[in-house]
């Protein structure tokens, strides 16, 4: 009887050690989750209890921490890429901004009216550059939202290239240039977003037409069910073209850039192929730079 009592005893005191350092390791992991919730760390949750689903606990825990530090490293990076475009597209602004206030004033001095019609038709195309970059940063941070989502249906991709390529046709006249032209006459229907189709073909044809000499060449085809289109244009200097870099931000910031383009438009032609399941590479053949998109 006392052998059985004393065992018993043993037994209780065993429990109670137990229960004791199971509750003293609870209350250890809720003050490292409460340090956790108020100071930016690295660290994890420890502990040296494994047992009573305490292991699993500090795993699933653990788990949740990770993912809510790669969740808040992707918004911060999401929220430098915006403060970092704002910042230098507000610089870009200022040079049309500040050409449109010397303009103004040289009209309200000017009483010719050849000359007069000159400066407002400079005027109306600093406007016009403003409004377009202005227009590509809206797009760029709606882009750059996870919620941004394009509305899919069948788009016939012949009859959407040719639409944007006539709207250029007077740029392309005033430049002297006679673009190379080569569409397929099959319609070709591609899942995609029309809008997003047309902003895609403006961004890559306006680049030609910024940093581009005269040689301009656009075609479509059919290959292996697949629609490629490629645009290109003659470049001179070809050796000092990043191929890798191209579709970055502000990529090789030049005078073109500051004064007539974002810099944002390779970029957002990037994210709209991407997001409609294409793919989009450049390369350089012969002083050709060739952008090539594939649906």
């Amino acid at each position: 009887m006392i052998i059985l009592v004393c065992f018993l005893i043993i037994i209780i005191l065993i429990q109670g050690y137990i229960i004791w350092k199971y509750k003293r390791q609870m209350h250890d992991i809720c003050r490292q989750l409460s340090f956790l919730m108020k100071n930016e760390s690295n660290m994890l949750i420890t502990g040296d209890v494994g047992y009573g689903g305490m292991k699993k606990l500090m795993e699933i825990l653990n788990e949740l921490l990770m993912s809510r530090k790669k969740e808040q490293k992707k918004y911060l990076e999401k929220e430098k890429i915006i403060s970092d475009t704002y910042t230098n597209l507000s610089h870009d602004i200022r040079t049309p901004l500040t050409s449109l206030d010397g303009y103004f004033q040289i009209l309200e001095q000017c009483e010719d009216y050849k000359e007069q019609k000159h400066y407002l038709d400079i005027i109306q195309e600093r406007i016009h550059s403003l409004k377009d970059m202005l227009e590509e940063l809206f797009l760029f941070t709606k882009i750059k939202n996870e919620d941004y989502h394009l509305e899919m249906k069948q788009c016939c991709i012949n009859q959407i290239l040719k639409q944007t390529i006539f709207s250029y046709y007077d740029e392309w006249m005033l430049k002297g240039i006679e673009p190379e032209i080569n569409i397929i006459d099959q319609p070709l229907y591609v899942e995609g977003n029309e809008a997003a189709f047309q902003r895609i073909f403006r961004n890559v044809i306006k680049n030609t037409l910024d940093h581009g000499t005269k040689g301009i060449g656009i075609s479509l085809e059919s290959i292996n069910e697949k629609a490629l289109i490629r645009i290109w244009n003659k470049v001179q200097n070809t050796k000092e073209i990043d191929v890798e870099k191209i579709f970055e931000r502000f990529y090789k910031a030049d005078a073109a850039r500051s004064q007539t383009s974002s810099g944002l438009g390779l970029s957002i032609a990037k994210e709209l192929v991407e997001k409609m399941q294409g793919k989009i590479g450049v390369e350089i053949i012969d002083e050709k730079f060739c952008i090539e998109i594939i649906f």
